[in-house]
């Protein structure tokens, strides 16, 4: 990893470490507790936003796992966090499982199917695996759609709020600790797997896989753990979205969602831990910020019908052009010229 001039490791112990200088662990320890007191100096609705940035953390490092470090594009994310958020849904409302049960079977479940939506990615790669992961979305969304009796079809379901130890978290602050913990802990692993033989395989993959190969990389196996590992955060981060937002339907999952994600680890930087992280709080507070601009455009200005609408959608096409253009590597880059440039070294990403 990269450290400032004059430190030096001297054991693998070290080379390993994550936070190695005390300005790193100073940073590590004030971003902690600027995190954990957000609650008393936060609002409910900026509470929200940061719990929406959390949950979308979550399912972007899936898929940054997928396509950022394995190398398979996959557009059609949000029918995965649709399978964990129904099933979590179904599993606490109508089984009574207890949550933290829930959470990880609904996880699993999404992974299993990543995995069939996966098969094809022996045979297929680039644009022909995105159009088979779209065509996985609709045939995802049109089963959640129809299973009337079972998702609620159209119509939705209600999904009781997250229950720890008797504790409904019911609050904003209350889902806000929960969803950090389990953020905190997805991006903590996704760090190490990328340390690991098995992120070195993904990364072996994504650039040559027939070097790959012969390498002795088994490219089926390791393609579908990516699709697992992927699609199972992709349904974890479904299952806090339905717990969270107390009812599901299948526009929560929209197409347009899925394209979001791919934008947030372009922008954010593929292959790169804070990647989905820079991506995801870029894009939401952008949204944001959106939301807040357009009825200031539709009282002020005399516009097109139609036009302060679209205006979101335009914004977004316009700053994925943009960093394509001028910073393809993504915020992830900048921060680390930014580090190079003051010495700061907050992160070792």
């Amino acid at each position: 990893m990269d450290l400032p001039a004059g430190t030096r490791n001297f054991s693998y112990a070290e080379d390993m470490t994550i936070f190695r200088t005390r300005t790193q662990k100073f940073l590590l320890f004030t971003l902690a507790a600027a995190l954990l007191t957000a609650p008393l100096w936060f609002g409910n609705y900026w509470l929200g936003v940061a719990n929406l940035i959390g949950i979308t953390i979550i399912a972007a490092t899936g898929l940054n796992i997928l396509t950022g470090y394995c190398g398979q594009l996959s557009i059609g994310h949000a029918a995965f966090m649709a399978v964990g958020a129904f099933t979590s849904a179904i599993l606490t409302s109508r089984f009574e499982v207890p949550f933290l049960i829930a959470l990880p079977v609904a996880g699993i479940v999404a992974g299993i199917i990543g995995v069939l939506v996966g098969i094809p990615s022996l045979r297929v790669k680039g644009f022909y695996l995105a159009i088979s992961t779209i065509a996985a979305y609709f045939i995802i969304m049109w089963v959640i759609n129809h299973w009337n009796n079972v998702t609620g079809g159209f119509m939705g379901m209600a999904v009781p709020p997250a229950e720890i130890l008797g504790i409904n978290l019911t609050t904003q602050s209350s889902q806000f600790y929960l969803i950090l913990a389990i953020t905190a802990i997805v991006i903590f692993g996704a760090k190490n797997i990328a340390r690991t033989r098995v992120g070195r395989a993904f990364i072996a993959v994504r650039d040559n896989d027939l070097a790959a190969e012969v390498m002795g990389i088994n490219l089926f196996n390791y393609k579908l753990l990516a699709f697992f590992i992927g699609c199972f955060l992709a349904g974890i981060a479904g299952a806090l979205t339905a717990h969270w937002v107390g009812f599901i339907s299948g526009e929560n999952f929209s197409l347009t969602e899925s394209i979001l994600y791919v934008g947030m680890i372009i922008i954010g930087g593929m292959g790169s831990a804070t990647g989905p992280i820079f991506g995801a709080i870029f894009i939401r507070l952008l949204g944001e910020a959106v939301t807040r601009l357009v009825p200031i455009m539709e009282n002020s200005l005399s516009l097109p019908a139609g036009f302060a609408t679209g205006f979101g959608p335009m914004l977004f096409g316009l700053v994925i052009i943009l960093f394509l253009v001028l910073e393809p590597r993504g915020l992830h880059h900048r921060w680390q010229l930014f580090k190079a440039s003051y010495r700061l070294w907050p992160f070792s990403y």
